[in-house]
């Protein structure tokens, strides 16, 4: 039995999976009330806030964390001074020990002749942050950490601010101890200043073991081998190692990525996540999975959401209407536009494909999809959720390529493995 560390069930599992799994489930890291789960002192709560005091140093999280996103609103006093440790071994400096991400009063006059990287949002040592996005002192900001891998995305009041590759920064800086790791404590870096934090609450994005028996590898490791040879690929597809890159520039015709076998019935198994964030925001309809159209607000029309636009997915079968998206809209990765949008189907068959919960994983961390063809019906499992259930896909062809889709966005695949059932 061949078991791949930080994967998830397979397919074979699906029906015990879809019961039992909790993946991806947010989990509150304060109570409101007092300092359960932290270790330190210098720190009160007030009116549902964890506040720095005057004495206030490093409040560290009991447990450690590896993969995950934090979320959390924080409120800036005047001149106000913290910090988000991550990856904190619990002893000494965090902007050392670990990695400080600044949480700062960037217009502070006193601030002004500040190293770029010491400003809000920027990796302390490391890597600056992009400014002007804190509200005005005194009201609450939002901000989202994802930490995954050697990937570190800081989001403040919904716009990308810093994102960081930690090995290229372990390079960058070879005497920095904190960039080389990979897990530790959470904390808060206090300086004196009443900082204020609320609703702080953790996705561990971290993926499960997976059974392999009966799998064969599809992707190397190494090179292309297996996959279409087309001169445009050259530098846009990138075997990195365990990871597959795609810069989403390929030159070729078909830009699609296509094995160079054909399959029937198969379970394809592989890890995925956004390479890079996009400035391009899109109203993208709230679906209804019991209908499979879009949900209707109080005056009869679609329901929107805003949303930052990142688009692929994976073709089945040689053709591209037997789809399976990976993308950021409110359905979540998973549903099958190419059959939902044909409205000579039934409705049944086109509610069918409209995931039953969005199960994406934010963007940056990695997420684990499964999904098994077999004759017309197609069953997707996204983070250990099962979103698409022995759906139909009428007319779909009996074998044929399959493809990684080429549709604008960059991102990157690792752990890609198949099974056939025939």
């Amino acid at each position: 039995m061949k078991l791949l560390k930080n994967l998830s069930i397979t397919c074979a599992a699906v029906s015990l999976l879809a019961g039992v799994c909790s993946a991806g489930e947010s989990v509150e890291l304060f109570n409101g009330k007092d300092l359960t789960g932290w270790t330190g002192s210098g720190y009160e709560v007030k009116d549902g806030a964890i506040v720095c005091t005057p004495k206030g140093k490093n409040l560290t999280s009991e447990k450690k964390y590896s993969n995950y996103v934090l979320s959390f609103e924080f409120k800036l006093p005047p001149g106000g001074n913290n910090g988000i440790g991550i990856h904190y071994t619990g002893t000494g400096n965090p902007a050392n020990e670990g990695m400080e991400i600044q949480v700062l009063d960037d217009t502070a006059p006193k601030y002004k002749d500040l190293k770029d990287y010491q400003f809000h949002g920027g990796i302390y040592f490391l890597k600056a942050a992009k400014k002007g996005h804190l509200k005005p002192v005194g009201e609450w900001n939002k901000e989202t950490i994802t930490v995954n891998g050697n990937h570190v995305i800081v989001e403040l009041n919904g716009v990308i601010i810093n994102e960081a590759n930690l090995d290229d920064l372990a390079a960058k800086f070879p005497k920095h101890k904190g960039v080389k790791l990979r897990s530790g404590h959470i904390c808060f870096c206090g300086h004196g200043d009443p900082v204020a934090y609320r609703n702080i609450s953790i996705v561990d994005t971290t993926l499960p073991d997976v059974d392999l028996t009966g799998f064969t590898q599809l992707y190397n490791e190494k090179d292309l081998t297996g996959w279409s040879d087309d001169p445009g690929h050259v530098g846009h597809w990138q075997p990195r190692g365990k990871v597959l890159y795609y810069d989403s520039k390929s030159t070729a015709k078909e830009k699609n990525l296509w094995t160079a076998k054909k399959y029937k019935d198969t379970t394809l198994v592989l890890d995925w996540r956004w390479a890079e964030t996009s400035a391009r925001k899109l109203m993208r309809p709230v679906l209804d999975p019991k209908t499979g159209v879009a949900k209707k607000d109080e005056n009869g029309k679609d329901i929107m959401k805003e949303v930052i636009e990142l688009d692929s997915g994976v073709y089945f079968r040689g053709n591209n209407r037997s789809q399976v998206n990976l993308w950021n809209w409110p359905c979540g990765s998973g549903e099958v536009y190419g059959y939902r949008m044909n409205k000579k189907l039934s409705q049944e068959i086109r509610a069918a494909l409209v995931p039953k919960v969005p199960a994406d994983h934010p963007i940056g961390a990695w997420n684990r999809m499964e999904i098994t063809l077999i004759g017309d019906r197609l069953t997707v499992v996204l983070n250990g959720k099962l979103v698409i259930d022995k759906a139909q896909l009428p007319g779909v062809p009996a074998e044929g390529a399959i493809a990684l889709q080429h549709h604008g966005s960059a991102l990157e695949f690792r752990n890609i493995y198949i099974k056939e059932h025939n």
